[in-house]
């Protein structure tokens, strides 16, 4: 098994960002249900508004230059910390800049651009967090362009736990003192988590960094200061331009793409405003939506994405193989899988999504709209899919304008569809937009990789399976008596669990020449 993962360093490091990744939602998860119990659904609206803010800002000085930092290691290992110190210089330097101007201008940003005043006391938490999350992004960089992703992984499980840890211990403080739990507690949680990852990923690379020195590196110790300093300033140009090369581009296309995220957080709540709602009214319901159903909704994605992961690298290895029927046989397994799993998760939330929202958020609306994006389960996992084989085939900046135009799209309906129809309008323009990604994306590698397409299998069988599924679920059940004992949450984890296995079982039964 060792020699196994020493082997396939690719394999084995995507298997372990998975099990991390999978992890830190599950520990997410339940973090958003405190948080929904403690600072309620109009403080979630109000934490999900400023959020936006440090996205864009980690696309400007972070994430654009942390995956341009791990392509170049990946090519040039004996360059390694030179081009870490230039891409730490770099990101670290920009940071301090955003997080002054967010500090400095906050009330501003909050009034004229996030167009909620109560924002401002956020914002300076978010700003502070970016400056360690520029340090924590270029670390991660380093370690990708090594090909050792343990030190990645584990931050993230360790963000999330010190994360969740100081905000219960914070909120346990403030209870006992009788103070109020506000939504500066979700704001501070964030700064703490970012701060942690930091500590935690400068602590390994200090102690424990892998091999990539420079040989003059090594032979440069006893240098005078000033030599040591102009061979640092020459390695800096000499490193900065081709690094930059690779992350501006980066750099634009997710700035682009945050910048409509943005607007549609902060346009949400001023259109519900505008169909007739309060403001607080306005943020509760956009709380619920993005703080309550949607953490649901995208859960089970974390399993879709993790194929994601693992499909990228290989399509990319078919391709470069010339192996166009492996990369078909590739797309067809994904829609398949995607498929099964998105019709699961109708079946589960159209039936439990009530059940679920009063029981973990005691709130009826999170129930309602989970039921109405239960139907954006499918498209959400074959658009991911698709996305990542793409990717994979190098049509990067087809993905970008796919992915662009979707945004597009969801905000005509946020503009125009919620001053008239509420939050209903932007439900259906979720959906809309991801089956309109989800045909762009297969359109695109219909015409690169015919691959084969199977309704019968793919859709209808499986439907009736669920269908067949929930009326076994009903049968065995009957009238327990040990149900009407259990809350209502695990109540219906205990029935889609038993649904799970029903639809998976027939799944498995129906199964013939690697098709069902």
């Amino acid at each position: 098994m060792i020699r196994f993962m020493k082997e396939h360093t690719l394999i084995a490091g995507t298997l372990l960002l998975t099990a991390a990744g999978f992890l830190t939602r599950v520990l997410g998860f339940f973090y958003r249900i405190f948080l929904s119990r403690a600072i309620g659904a109009e403080g979630l609206g109000l934490y999900n508004m400023v959020h936006p803010v440090y996205g864009i800002c980690f696309s400007l000085c972070a994430g654009s230059i942390q995956t341009a930092l791990s392509r170049f290691i990946a090519a040039n290992a004996r360059k390694s910390k030179t081009v870490f110190r230039t891409a730490l210089l770099i990101s670290f330097c920009l940071s301090l800049l955003l997080a002054f101007l967010i500090c400095r201008f906050s009330l501003p940003l909050a009034r004229y651009v996030l167009l909620e005043e109560s924002c401002a006391g956020l914002l300076p938490f978010m700003a502070l967090s970016i400056p360690f999350s520029a340090v924590h992004a270029c670390i991660n960089g380093y370690y990708y362009g090594m090909r050792r992703t343990l030190v990645p992984a584990s931050s993230q499980i360790a963000e999330q736990a010190i994360r969740m840890g100081a905000v219960f211990l914070i909120a346990d403080i403030l209870t006992e003192q009788g103070a109020p739990l506000t939504v500066e507690l979700a704001a501070a949680g964030h700064l703490i988590g970012e701060i942690a990852s930091c500590l935690y990923t400068a602590a390994w690379f200090c102690l424990f960094s892998p091999s990539g020195r420079l040989e003059e590196e090594r032979s440069g110790i006893g240098r005078s200061f000033l030599a040591s300093l102009r061979s640092s300033a020459a390695a800096f140009r000499e490193t900065a331009a081709p690094l930059m090369t690779l992350a501006l581009p980066l750099m634009g296309n997710r700035l682009i793409l945050n910048l409509l995220g943005s607007a549609e957080a902060v346009w949400i709540p001023d259109r519900l405003a505008a169909s007739g709602l309060t403001s607080q009214e306005a943020f509760e319901v956009y709380g619920v939506l993005t703080g309550m159903a949607m953490p649901f909704i995208f859960f089970p994605s974390a399993i879709t994405n993790s194929m994601a992961v693992l499909l990228l690298p290989d399509v990319a290895q078919a391709q470069a193989d010339g192996k166009r029927d492996r990369i078909a046989r590739t797309i067809s397994m994904s829609m398949r899988y995607s498929l099964y799993m998105g019709i699961l998760c109708i079946g589960v939330f159209t039936w439990f999504g009530p059940q679920l929202g009063a029981g973990v958020f005691h709130n009826a609306a999170s129930g309602t709209f989970m039921q109405i994006l239960a139907w954006l389960c499918p498209f959400l996992y074959l658009s991911s899919t698709a996305g990542s084989i793409l990717n994979g085939l190098g049509q990067t900046r087809i993905t970008f304008l796919h992915n662009t135009a979707a945004l597009l799209l969801r905000l005509v309906f946020v503009l125009a569809g919620i001053p008239r129809f509420g939050i209903t309008a932007y439900l259906w323009g979720m959906l809309a937009s991801e089956l309109f990604l989800t045909a762009l994306h297969l359109g695109a590698l219909r015409r690169r990789i015919p691959f084969s397409w199977d309704p019968w299998n793919m859709i209808l069988k499986p439907a009736a399976l669920l269908v067949i599924s929930v009326g076994l679920v009903r049968f065995l059940l009957g009238k327990p008596a040990f149900l009407p004992l259990l809350s209502p949450f695990f109540s219906a984890a205990f029935q889609i669990a038993l649904l799970t296995l029903c639809y998976g079982g027939l799944l498995l039964l129906f199964h013939r020449s690697g098709r069902a």
